[in-house]
């Protein structure tokens, strides 16, 4: 479900171009999975996706990005792009105090991508991480806006708090959802880092350098969305977020 934030952006950026979705609704959360069991499921993924004639991968999860964007990289001919390095050079550019929040999946978190990444580009930066794997199952069951939602936020971002950030990365797909709950406790001073946004514009200097961008004015993009699990639930909150009605079906992956 997260990946439909970057959906979202690219409707907002790019509303010429035909999205292909697919989500991994069977097998999620990938948070806890092991980075070779995500990067599988990856590889299963984009080989349907090469099947339905597209021309960009863009990995909409920040484990899957963590866990196997350089393997996807160099494994298919498409350009493939992540989620990750967009919401690092935004929260770089917003930072003041040098101070960075990175919140995300257990498996985000682990893999030190966030911090890698921001470090290769500012030494300098003191980064605080925090793994907060209940808000992917909060967003999944449509309980943000729940007292539980609130209590949860408070206590994995109390950390953070005190360590006086600036700036907060976002760093799963599924946390957009819950900005308003995130602010309300981070407070107005703190700039949250939606990779969504950064994402959807790093999709369309790539398509422009490659030549490969749909030219505007063309006939109205039609979209696709395929799932692997039921797809009712993922239409009812798919078309809450993307506010327009959307049809999806389910494909069981090899």
């Amino acid at each position: 479900m997260g990946g439909l934030t970057v959906v979202k952006e690219i409707f907002d950026q790019l509303p010429e171009e035909r999205i292909v979705y697919f989500g991994d609704t069977a097998r999620m959360p990938y948070g806890p999975r092991a980075h070779e069991e995500v990067r599988n499921f990856g590889r299963q993924i984009i080989r349907f996706l090469e099947t339905q004639d597209v021309k960009m991968i863009i990995v909409a999860c920040n484990s899957a990005t963590a866990a196997g964007l350089r393997h996807y990289q160099a494994e298919f001919s498409l350009p493939v792009i992540g989620v990750i390095e967009p919401g690092v050079r935004a929260a770089l550019s917003r930072t003041k105090s040098k101070r960075i929040g990175v919140i995300g999946t257990t498996g985000t978190i682990a893999s030190r991508a966030y911090e890698e990444s921001i470090l290769a580009l500012d030494p300098g930066v003191k980064i605080i991480s925090q793994p907060c794997p209940l808000f992917v199952l909060l967003v999944e069951n449509d309980m943000v806006d729940t007292p539980e939602a609130l209590r949860v936020a408070e206590e994995y971002l109390r950390p953070l708090r005190e360590a006086g950030v600036d700036v907060l990365i976002l760093g799963c797909t599924h946390y957009p959802l819950m900005t308003h709950v995130l602010q309300k406790v981070m407070g107005p001073d703190v700039k949250l880092i939606s990779s969504a946004e950064e994402t959807a514009g790093d999709a369309r200097e790539v398509l422009r350098r490659l030549a490969l961008n749909q030219e505007p004015g063309r006939e109205a993009a039609r979209h696709r969305f395929f799932v692997s699990g039921n797809p009712a639930p993922f239409v009812g909150i798919g078309e809450k977020l993307l506010c327009r009605s959307i049809e999806a079906y389910q494909v069981i992956l090899p």
